[in-house]
């Protein structure tokens, strides 16, 4: 019966992990269609250099709500299930509570918000009501973040459901507000620049605050638990005074816990992913930050429409399947990391404040096989997948992009753009998966590590960046090739990671290897079939990225061509 409890558990948190993934897609899916319809009507109401405005604007307050959570909740989800707790007969958890971070404070944001002002360009500060709209943003940020302690203890108990509704709800007052601003400002004949999309974020904020706080506060009544911090000292001296002999006391050593509240090893590791945040951030803002540093708001605009369409697939279905793996994988090979010996001592202060059900609960070999039997099964479809992207996507994308924005946005180069977007995707895709393992369970010298080649590939981007978009003057595809440099360092390394992590944690008996994911037989014939479609589709009269005279009949051409390679893939 030893042998098949962890076993057991391991399968529950599988399909709880790949329901929450379908439930996470399907809702991606509805919430973006709803916030695509609304940006098409937005645009008729936008310039591109409002546009590009609007972008900065996003990378402020996405950059507040990254660092202020995004170490934290690693950090968390590594942290094993019962490090320190004070447990009734009916197994509640009287203790639970997330190591809550207060975010930046006003000062900080008012520090941010300035240096922004100061050194916008002109055309940027001469936006209307520019900074109003940026301290809204500050706002809605310090709003989102409020529900963070609701949203970890969803997360960790795999409920799916409130967080669909909480999302939802919140992309709908996002939409409504910014696209009833934008109408009503428009026609009034007000100029309120940026101001619409401040306002659309801050119903944002407050829709999801208010359905997790809500959940979260009806899961902490029932389960008799808090959302706030209490000192773990106070806890067991309540238990101790408790009539119910059914309660029972875990030994906790306070020494691991700062200030009684906060489990140390768990604050460590936050502390050193706090660092890989930030590189992580600049590159994955990076192409935001470059546009704005080396381009005009024109080109920023033209950049943020292509950016916005050609990451839609990422949004849709990378980044659910990416949280669902880090989530599972982290519960999957939970002790293993934990006793990885490049981090003994932190390995120690885990082992003295875990319960012996955690330490009996011990991954096997069988967990090995079945992390990397699921990893190369997720890759290998996201292999099929880009294959499906290259071959199309540079053909139909622009024709798209056309049709939906009007030719007034293809001819900016919006098209031609997006069109070199698309081979960058798969990169993308590969890049957030295999990280997304690597975060489950690196110990924090392997994050050390990573942050330093991070930060050797974030030097490599920018030195890219400016050799494509001020020496060979590229425009904005100079940076879709930047980003795809970047992205094949961070790939490397990652592999390079996970096929060590494999051989030494299962000594040996489980390899890990990108031959295991690419069929050389097949990818033949799937090169073959690409270089004809694109051939055939050439000959159609079908161009890349320019702008049609004839834009039905060419997408019905891509649409016809693309129906038997479908098929063969």
């Amino acid at each position: 019966m030893t042998t098949e409890a962890p076993s057991s558990q391991h399968q529950q948190h599988q399909g709880s992990a790949v329901r929450g993934a379908s439930l996470l897609i399907v809702l991606q899916v509805a919430s973006r269609a709803v916030t695509f319809v609304a940006n098409q009507l937005l645009l008729r109401f936008l310039t591109a250099q409002l546009l590009g405005v609007s972008t900065q604007l996003e990378v402020y307050y996405l950059s507040v709500l990254f660092f202020a959570r995004e170490s934290l909740r690693v950090a968390i989800q590594r942290q094993g299930p019962t490090t320190a707790t004070t447990t009734t007969s009916n197994g509640n958890n009287n203790n639970e509570k997330k190591e809550n971070d207060p975010g930046p404070g006003p000062g900080r944001r008012r520090r941010v918000g300035g240096a922004y002002l100061k050194y916008a360009d002109a055309a940027t500060a001469a936006t209307p009501h520019l900074g109003t709209a940026l301290y809204i943003y500050g706002v809605a940020a310090v709003v989102e973040l409020l529900s963070e302690p609701a949203f970890v203890v969803l997360q960790h108990r795999l409920q799916f459901g409130p967080r669909a509704a909480a999302e939802s709800l919140a992309t709908f007052l996002r939409c409504a507000v910014t696209f009833g601003a934008a109408s009503w400002a428009w026609r009034r004949g007000a100029d309120w620049g940026a101001l619409p999309f401040a306002l659309g974020q801050l119903g944002y904020g407050l829709g999801l605050s208010g359905v997790y706080l809500g959940y979260g506060w009806w899961l902490a009544s029932t389960e008799g638990f808090s959302l706030f911090p209490k000192p773990i000292a106070d806890s067991q001296s309540a238990a101790k005074k408790s009539d119910d002999d059914q309660v029972t006391v875990s030994k906790v050593d306070n020494g691991h816990y700062a200030l009684g509240y906060f489990y140390r090893p768990t604050l460590n590791l936050a502390a050193s992913m706090t660092v890989q945040s930030f590189v992580k951030h600049l590159l994955t803002q990076g192409d935001t930050f470059l546009v704005s540093i080396l381009s005009n708001p024109q080109a920023q605009g033209v950049y943020a429409l292509a950016n916005n369409y050609g990451s839609l697939l990422a949004r849709l279905v990378f980044q659910p399947v990416e949280e669902s793996s880090r989530n599972y994988f982290s519960k999957l090979l939970a002790a293993t990391t934990s006793s990885t010996p490049e981090d003994n001592a932190t390995n120690n202060e885990k082992k003295d404040a875990t319960t012996t059900h955690e330490s009996s609960s011990s991954p096997s070999k069988q967990a090995f096989v079945k992390a990397r039997t699921n990893l190369i099964s997720i890759l290998h479809a996201y292999l099929l997948l880009s294959v499906l992207i290259l071959t199309l996507g540079p053909f139909g994308s622009p024709l798209l992009v056309q049709l939906i924005a009007g030719p007034a946005w293809a001819s900016s180069g919006a098209g031609l753009v997006l069109a070199q977007y698309c081979l960058y995707l798969p990169l993308l895709a590969l890049n957030g998966l295999t990280e997304a393992f690597v975060s489950s369970v690196a110990t924090e010298a392997d994050v050390h590590r990573q942050s330093l080649w991070m930060t050797a590939f974030s030097v490599a981007f920018a030195l890219a960046g400016f050799v494509t978009l001020k020496v060979l003057d590229l425009g904005a595809p100079g940076l879709v090739y930047a980003n795809a440099i970047n992205m094949l360092g961070r790939i490397a390394w990652s592999g390079s990671y996970i096929k060590r992590y494999f051989a030494n944690a299962s000594a040996g008996d489980v390899r890990f290897g990108w031959s295991d994911v690419v069929t050389r037989g097949s990818m033949g014939v799937y090169v073959a079939s690409t270089a004809a479609l694109w051939q055939v589709l050439v000959l159609c009269g079908v161009s890349v990225g320019g702008v049609s005279t004839r834009v039905f009949r060419d997408l019905f051409t891509v649409c016809a061509m693309a129906l038997p390679y479908v098929g063969l893939v």
